[in-house]
């Protein structure tokens, strides 16, 4: 066995490797972790692909990965993993193949050999592990709630891991696992011989605990738990109601988690306590939900944490692995942590103690209007960086105030007879910033739900500090509604169980999403039963909600399929515990179908983490039917992050006009872009095999009302 020890901008990077050789830049140079490194940089050391070649970048080759399904959206987010000659990939059905890099060949395929229904249709990666101890090399991939062991070289269970080579994530968690809801779409992290995984849960009433856990990646043991709600005797425990740890969901780890070898240190962002828009039965401070947490990666216990948003009524789920990197203030070297966020902010903490390294400021905010509602009465924000996103909308923000407004992802039952004006829309809705509690009225969360940043991370240039990260600048609206039922009785429980569990996806009006079906006329193509099935085990993108009884079920079906008033239905027990479900949330639009905020509408930003300024401020894509001269470039919506490289260039495809790009890593300046078959809404991969630096993006669309598509592209750089 050969073993390589690397250290890169402080990070420790070991890895071990049976028969094949370890290039003391292997690590950087190929793509064997997910975005790059432990680090999560997204930063390759490659630099075949420079400044002054780029513009000649080719096809080299492309794959069709298959897994297409006519009946719905599909997409890829997957980041390739590259180690040696292997790429590996995952399609939109949830299937893991193999490639030869260099040609794009396929080599093998592994098909779980049970389809699971619940796992919303997205993995965003793989986790490698390299052979040691006479063991094979592994991939960790995982598929609706079950977590696989694949042999790196062949593509076959891992027998030994787990049950038959496969773990279920619903298991040890304190609670039956029939009756949750787990998966986990981001890959874990693997320090040494665990694999520390974070899931992705439910975010209405009933949802599952996200505790993390890390997995012998030999045996598929748990050889520790953290609890993200904590139970009796432990710390943060007060924070919570008593005994909110036996009912209350949420505060998972869904976006990513980064690792310092060195130190043996995790560092694990958390996402909101369910449900994530009204907290009355969760009062508190509710740790450890939106934190950033440092945990030893070898025991689980805790180190230090900061909250980054307390009593979270918003969605603000850290949404994106941290960056680890070393900050240079006044001639030292501090090893420092960054932690970009939904609402545009960056947090950077030193590592090792925890302690914030730009003043934090504590701001008061408003209590809530809701029956029952406890908002806590103030959050935290930093004075540096200066927000990446805007953070508050007025009237003189507003792009083209007298177009007819609506709102993407509910509408008012009045709209359609007299649709208001976007100035009109906007004065009857609360706009002061960050971190108003929503109310019945409507309340303005800017940026939206999707960020600011989102789940395809920020960049950070291990040699310069600078942090690459882009952003959307999408206003939402969202409202609450009241519901209310006595179970017992003769009453349309049915609605109100609806309401609560179905509208945040389905719509207020249950009129449908962009990709997600209307329920108004459901009756028409499901029966009750097959109704009923889909609610309890989930399909396609939808996840069950197996923790509702049979009768509540039963409830629902019956509401949406417009037979609840021919029948006595009656409930002894409902878990209907909260007074108030989404009435409605979505992107604020002009009829046109664009954002109502004057462009850009996405943005790529360069910032020095060492001074916390800005270098360089753009947008990034454009709305081609725009059609405004004063406005060349609009930005775009955007999902997925860059990759920045030792030949300073930046590579993004992310934006909703199906484009991938290449941008001047001091300046900015755009230098190349090329349209995709469907939108690259993932974050690339770059690699070297035989001397050759490749560029690889998924093209799997689905997005934004984009086409879905399974093809992988690999770029090279044209032949002289």
């Amino acid at each position: 066995m050969r073993l390589r020890v690397l250290v890169i901008s402080g990070v420790f990077l070991l890895s071990c490797q049976r028969d094949v050789a370890i290039d003391e830049n292997i690590l950087f140079s190929n793509w064997q972790h997910y975005l790059g490194d432990p680090a999560r940089t997204h930063y390759s050391s490659l630099n075949q692909i420079d400044t002054a070649n780029v513009s000649q970048l080719r096809l080299a080759w492309s794959y069709k990965s298959g897994g297409l399904d006519s009946s719905r959206i599909t997409q890829i987010q997957t980041n390739p993993l590259v180690v040696g000659n292997l790429l590996y990939g995952v399609n939109p059905a949830l299937e893991l193949f193999a490639l030869d890099a260099k040609t794009g060949k396929p080599l093998w395929t592994f098909r779980p050999p049970v389809k699971d229904n619940s796992g919303l249709g997205l993995n965003r990666g793989l986790s490698y592990w390299p052979a040691s101890g006479g063991e094979e090399s592994r991939l960790f991939f995982s598929s609706g709630s079950r977590l696989f062991a694949i042999s790196a070289a062949k593509g076959t269970l891992i027998t030994s891991f787990g049950n038959q080579g496969s773990i279920d994530l619903r298991e040890g968690l304190g609670r039956d696992p029939e009756k949750l809801s787990v998966v986990a779409n981001t890959p874990g992290a693997i320090y040494k011989d665990v694999l520390i995984m974070g899931t992705r849960v439910g975010e209405g009433p009933g949802a599952s605990p996200g505790h993390v856990r890390a997995y012998n990646v030999l045996t598929g043991d748990i050889a520790w738990i953290f609890h993200t709600i904590p139970q009796p005797g432990q710390f943060g425990y007060t924070t919570w109601p008593e005994d909110a740890y036996k009912t209350v969901g949420g505060a998972n780890s869904w976006a990513g988690i980064a690792v310092d070898h060195e130190r043996g240190i995790a560092y694990i962002p958390t996402g909101s306590a369910a449900f994530d828009w009204y907290g009355g039965d969760r009062h508190g401070q509710n740790l450890f939900a939106n934190c950033l947490l440092a945990l030893k990666a070898d025991s689980g216990e805790r180190l230090w944490h900061f909250q980054i948003v307390r009593h979270d009524l918003w969605d603000r789920d850290l949404p994106a692995p941290p960056n680890l990197f070393e900050l240079k203030r006044d001639g030292k070297i501090i090893p420092a942590v960054a932690q970009v966020t939904k609402s545009g902010h960056v947090f950077v903490f030193d590592r090792i103690t925890g302690k914030p390294l730009y003043p934090i400021e504590e701001k008061a905010y408003p209590p809530s209007t809701l029956k029952g509602e406890q908002a806590y009465p103030t959050q935290p924000l930093p004075s540096l960086p200066k927000p990446f996103a805007q953070q508050i909308l007025t009237e003189e923000d507003l792009y083209a105030p007298d177009r007819a407004a609506f709102v993407d992802d509910f509408v008012d039952k009045d709209q359609n007879v007299n649709p208001p004006t976007v100035l009109e829309k906007f004065q009857n809705i609360t706009s002061n910033g960050q971190f108003i509690p929503i109310d019945t009225t409507g309340v303005m969360l800017y940026p939206g739900a999707d960020g600011g940043a989102e789940w395809g991370g920020a960049a950070l240039d291990p040699g310069t500090g600078i942090m690459y990260v882009n952003s959307n600048e999408m206003a939402w609206i969202v409202r609450m509604k009241a519901v209310g039922g006595e179970a017992g009785k003769t009453i349309p429980i049915g609605q109100s169980l609806t309401q609560i569990h179905c509208a945040r996806c389905h719509g207020g009006e249950l009129q449908g999403l962009a990709g997600i079906p209307e329920l108004q006329t459901v009756k028409d193509r499901l029966s009750p039963d097959s109704i009923n099935a889909i609610i309890k085990k989930g399909k396609g993108v939808m996840p069950g909600i197996p923790h509702l009884s049979d009768s509540e079920i039963r409830a629902i079906s019956t509401y949406i399929s417009g037979l609840e008033g021919e029948t006595d239905h009656r409930i002894e027990e409902t878990s209907l515990k909260v007074p108030y479900a989404v009435a409605g949330f979505g992107r604020f639009k002009d009829d046109r179908g664009f954002p109502v905020v004057t462009p850009p509408w996405g943005t790529l930003n360069a910032i020095d983490l060492n001074t916390g300024e800005y270098v360089w401020k753009i947008p990034l894509g454009h709305e081609d039917k725009l059609n405004d001269p004063d406005i060349p470039i609009s930005g775009a919506e955007n999902y997925g992050g860059p990759v920045i490289t030792a030949g300073g260039v930046l590579f993004i495809a992310a934006t909703k006009d199906e484009k991938i790009r290449a941008f001047h890593m001091k300046t900015g300046e755009l230098l190349w872009e090329d349209t995709l078959p469907a939108g690259g809404y993932a974050t690339p991969a770059t690699y070297e095999v035989d001397g050759q630096q490749f560029l690889v993006i998924p093209c799997g669309g689905g997005k934004m009302g984009t086409a879905s598509g399974d093809e992988y592209r690999a770029y090279i750089l044209a032949n002289d």
